[in-house]
């Protein structure tokens, strides 16, 4: 019933107050700095899911000067708030409107000097780099997806993708934060960390009635902390 519920207020809000901000250019101020969301590209603010990783990293941020990887980086929210740290943030989108949006949030939030964005599908064009930490926001839901926006919300295949082609990018010592809801396919994506020997552990959470949104990290099995 509650997760019901949940659902309802979640169509309701987005009816009356929030289906202005999707699917168009707007400025949100939501995540503790400015985002330029254009059309064809998901909404950070709107979407709630980013909010979790952006607030973990204030907690717990990242070592100073590493490196890191964005992967499927959307507006680019989750490099602006890496830079705050990082030495080097490459942010990676299968999207081009997600591309150039990113670019746009560098240069806004004066990171561009530290960032890049790039167009890619999954590791594809980061080969042969490793990073210190890979961000991932990934889509949660199995599904055929209709459009470069829908890649952010389904994909048949994202998870044992990523899961395989993982350890390859990451330093030593390395490890990737992956933000998972309840609402989407987290079974499937613990499965395929499992499967390409991977180990991984909640290292934050925060509920909203029925939906879990948890932020694992996920490295080689036997990996200690960075």
């Amino acid at each position: 019933m509650t997760r019901a519920l949940w659902r309802v207020v979640q169509r309701l809000r987005f009816a009356l107050w929030q289906r202005r901000r999707h699917d168009r250019l707007v400025i949100e101020h939501g995540l503790g700095f400015p985002v330029v969301v254009l059309p064809g590209v998901l909404n950070p603010v709107l979407f709630l899911t980013t909010e979790v990783l952006v607030r973990y990293l204030d907690r717990a941020p990242l070592a100073a000067g590493c490196s890191v990887l964005d992967l499927g980086t959307g507006s680019g929210a989750l490099a602006v708030a890496a830079a705050r740290t990082a030495g080097r943030v490459v942010a990676v989108d299968v999207n081009p409107e997600a591309v150039r949006c990113a670019r746009l949030n560098l240069l806004l939030n004066r990171v561009e000097d530290r960032c890049e964005a790039r167009l890619g599908d999954l590791f594809d064009s980061v080969a042969g780099e490793t990073f210190d930490r890979v961000l991932c926001n990934p889509p949660f839901h199995r599904g055929t997806p209709a459009s470069d926006f829908e890649r952010a919300l389904y994909s048949n295949d994202f998870a044992e993708r990523f899961a395989a082609a993982l350890a390859a990018h990451l330093a030593p010592g390395g490890a990737a934060l992956v933000l998972l809801s309840s609402e989407g396919d987290e079974p499937g994506f613990l499965a395929a960390f499992r499967a390409a020997s991977l180990s991984h552990r909640v290292v934050a959470e925060e509920r909203r009635f029925g939906e879990r949104i948890r932020v694992y990290r996920v490295a080689v099995a036997g990996t200690t902390d960075a």
